[in-house]
């Protein structure tokens, strides 16, 4: 990937899928933790829409690891519901990338989060951002 000046990280993705039975808890409603998984979904597809092919990045040694995420629930979902997940890129530095996510049902917002990784290498020190990743602010 060090050799991957083509790369260019886009800025925003969209993905929908379908909720499966598995992700419903007792009352029929996706269970809450799952939000955090479709964030990371949106965040591995807008990577991949990028060009980013994460398990070269782990054959030669860099590995995101999440520092943090939030997640605000305005509504929810339930089994068979087509959602639709946007997920931005809002901030690059350092060796830090930041994203922002809205999950919508049709044009209802269900839900908006925000998370923040870092690179690292395999012995999980810290690693600078390479330009390709970074946005042109």
């Amino acid at each position: 990937m060090s050799d991957s000046p083509s790369l260019h990280m886009l800025r925003e993705h969209e993905i929908t899928f379908r909720v499966r039975y598995s992700e419903t808890d007792a009352q029929a409603r996706v269970y809450h933790a799952h939000y955090i998984t479709y964030f990371e979904v949106g965040r591995t597809e807008l990577c991949r829409a990028s060009g980013l092919d994460y398990k070269r990045m782990e054959q030669e040694g860099l590995f995101f690891v999440v520092t943090e995420v939030t997640c605000r629930y305005r509504g929810s979902a339930g089994y068979d519901d087509v959602l639709r997940l946007v997920t931005r890129v809002v901030k690059t530095k350092g060796a830090r990338i930041t994203h922002e996510y809205a999950l919508f049902r049709g044009d209802d917002l269900l839900a908006e989060g925000q998370s923040t990784i870092a690179l690292v290498n395999r012995a999980g020190t810290v690693q600078r951002l390479p330009d390709w990743l970074l946005l042109d602010e």
